[in-house]
């Protein structure tokens, strides 16, 4: 009892200390703030706390920034990611629109070439497409986009820009069928542009070569000398380039030499081709205006 007596006085003398204190530091701190509200004196001592107290606040605030700033970058790969999606089918699309002008371009080239190339020829031409071209790769058939009702005949010759492309061997309503110069049944009657020395172009199955087997040891021919049709047999018109000698071999004891050509029409790259109506022709149909 007596102990519980005695601390009990301890507490009671120690609380009016404790709330002497307390309004000690009230006072105070008004005082302060009195102060420092009117006259600005703790400016330097807020600096210091503050400076104090920011590496707290960072490390506070760091997880809210970390989780604020893994938002904005996924966000911001997410619309990277569709942005590159975006500008790859663009560059596609952009890339086969290009691919297209181009090939509008090569047309547009070869139709200019055709239409200066008819202007230097004497006979009635008029410009068809190819529908198709054989698969048979023993056959260079192909078909063209023209046929009876444009006038089409069997037999008729065509040429392209640059010389003699084929004949048409089989004409529809609306289509014809034609084979090239290389096949190796078509036979063409030429002539060496330099001297006149007329024999036959034979097709070899090779875009790129003629044969002329029918040409003696002694025959005056020459490499790089431009063969022409002669204009025999009916279905050519004479004058008209066919390939250009590339190889002469005179072969010793043989009646023959070896004599090759190529062609001077791309046979393998025409996409385009022009039907040749003689003057003379009696059917030659008119041109459309």
């Amino acid at each position: 009892m007596l102990t519980a007596r005695t601390e009990n006085q301890h507490r009671s003398q120690k609380t009016p200390a404790l709330g002497l204190r307390l309004l000690l530091f009230a006072g105070l701190s008004i005082l302060i703030l009195v102060i420092d509200h009117r006259e600005n004196y703790l400016d330097a001592v807020h600096r210091a706390i503050d400076v104090t107290i920011h590496p707290l606040r960072v490390i506070v605030d760091a997880p809210v920034a970390m989780w604020h700033w893994l938002g904005e970058t996924s966000a911001g790969r997410n619309e990277l990611r569709l942005e590159n999606s975006r500008l790859k089918a663009e560059r596609l699309l952009t890339h086969a629109r290009l691919q297209r002008y181009s090939a509008l371009e090569a047309e547009n080239t070869r139709l200019r070439a055709m239409l200066e190339a008819r202007t230097r020829v004497r006979d009635e031409v008029r410009v068809a497409g190819i529908m198709s071209v054989s698969a048979n790769p023993f056959r260079h058939d192909l078909v063209i986009d023209k046929g009876l009702n444009d006038g089409v005949y069997d037999g008729q010759a065509m040429i392209d820009a640059d010389g003699v492309v084929g004949q048409v061997i089989e004409t529809g309503l609306f289509s014809a069928q034609a084979v090239l110069i290389s096949d190796p049944d078509h036979a063409l009657p030429v002539e060496i542009n330099r001297n006149g020395l007329r024999t036959i172009a034979v097709g070899t199955g090779e875009f790129d070569r003629l044969d002329l087997p029918f040409l003696p040891n002694n025959a005056d021919v020459r490499q790089g000398d431009l063969l022409v049709t002669s204009g025999l047999g009916g279905a050519f018109p004479a004058g008209y380039p066919v390939a250009i000698i590339d190889n002469v071999t005179r072969i010793p004891q043989e009646p023959f030499a070896a004599v090759s050509a190529k062609p001077a029409a791309k046979l393998n790259q025409v996409r385009e081709i022009m039907l040749i109506w003689s003057i003379a022709d009696e059917d030659v149909p008119e041109t459309p205006e």
